[in-house]
């Protein structure tokens, strides 16, 4: 019986965790490097692929993350405070942040967009960067 709960409860943390990854895979590159990242399953993020290709200047903010506008709104769906080094994530409605330390944000948090699954430090130093955003096949 505790093997059922316990596998129940498994199964719920697992949905209404971290957002669950499409297959949609993107490239973000810049002068520093490039990374690939695998885009979360959601409104948003579909959203964001549609944009594509886009080009963002972004900044260093916190030490933690790059953040830079999009040309426009993404879908407002529900947030979270925390993230892990290389969330890619939404601020407000057209913020979008590349996260190259694990961390939280105060309220009203974020929407998850993806996650990198290159190496992310190419991002941790200061400065501004011009990122590229593409669709990979």
């Amino acid at each position: 019986m505790w093997k059922s709960i316990l596998g129940a409860a498994s199964l719920a943390l697992g949905i209404s965790g971290a957002a669950a990854m499409a297959q949609e895979k993107i490239l973000i590159s810049s002068e520093w490097g490039e990374v690939t990242a695998t885009l979360a399953d959601n409104d948003a993020a579909d959203a964001l692929l549609e944009m594509l290709p886009l080009t963002i200047d972004m900044r260093d903010h916190l030490r933690q993350e790059k953040t830079g506008f999009l040309p426009s709104s993404l879908p407002e769906l529900p947030r979270q405070r925390g993230f892990e080094t290389g969330t890619l994530g939404l601020w407000s409605s057209n913020h979008f942040v590349i996260y190259y330390s694990s961390g939280s944000v105060p309220n009203p948090g974020i929407i998850i967009l993806g996650e990198v699954t290159g190496d992310v430090s190419i991002f941790d130093r200061p400065g501004t960067i011009t990122v590229e955003l593409t669709r990979l096949d």
